[in-house]
């Protein structure tokens, strides 16, 4: 006769194949979650043949509405004179080293205010300078750069 006790085995759920899932889904959706940036000003912005990416996550953005008036970062300047913008653009820029400046001009914005904005730009040394348009059959928002690298 064998009178050993059998021995109690614990019932266990292996976790690994779980744990395996839920990473791989994880993964997943990290990298096809798109993020799409909207101002909270709402500017049409002109149209392009020729979309490119943009290098790096824009520290500094100048909105010029359809009537010409300045915002820096989503803050309205105070009036539309050069001295004014120059003040507010070297105020924003002080906080970054060497920053990217990306102009979103109205389509209807009158063109005296977008040279204005980038003759402001180049008053305080400002030599990265992007303006934003769309694609001209998505609508989706593109950067496109000058290609002398200003």
């Amino acid at each position: 006769m064998n009178f050993k006790p059998e021995s109690a085995e614990g019932v266990e759920v292996n976790l690994t194949p779980l744990i395996d899932v839920v990473f791989l889904l994880l993964i997943f959706f990290m990298v096809t979650t798109t993020f799409s940036r909207e101002s909270t000003l709402k500017i049409n912005l002109p149209e392009a043949t020729e979309q490119s990416q943009p290098q790096e996550d824009i520290p500094l953005e100048l909105m010029v509405d359809a009537a010409g008036a300045f915002y820096i970062n989503g803050r309205a300047v105070v009036n539309s004179r050069p001295q004014t913008l120059v003040a507010a653009l070297s105020k924003a820029a002080a906080e970054h080293n060497d920053p990217l400046l990306t102009i979103r001009a109205d389509a209807r914005t009158p063109h005296q205010s977008v040279i204005t904005a980038m003759d402001s730009a180049a008053r305080i040394g400002l030599s990265r300078i992007s303006i934003a348009t769309t694609k001209m059959n998505d609508g989706s928002p593109a950067l496109s750069q000058d290609p002398n690298g200003s």
